[in-house]
């Protein structure tokens, strides 16, 4: 995990969400937004709306323990007119 993540940086957040009942494979869960703090245990996010309007924008606060990958992604681009 990274020393610091600056405020307001845009990332995916994957997190491991345990073995699937049926299957036994491991699920994962993806975060998108912008991070409103960082302490290197615990990662504060402003997860973005999604792109079609069925889930608003929330915030959530995600375990480090919990986190397999993150990365920086762009911002979204302005729709078209």
């Amino acid at each position: 995990m990274p020393a610091a993540i600056p405020v307001g940086a845009r990332i995916v957040v994957r997190t491991d969400d345990g073995a699937d009942e049926r299957t036994g494979r491991r699920t994962y869960r993806d975060f998108v937004g912008h991070v409103l703090s960082w302490d290197g245990a615990t990662l504060e996010l402003e997860r973005d709306a999604s792109a079609n309007g069925r889930r608003p924008a929330e915030h959530v606060t995600i375990d480090a323990a919990s986190i397999v990958r993150l990365k920086p992604v762009p911002e979204r681009r302005l729709p078209r007119r």
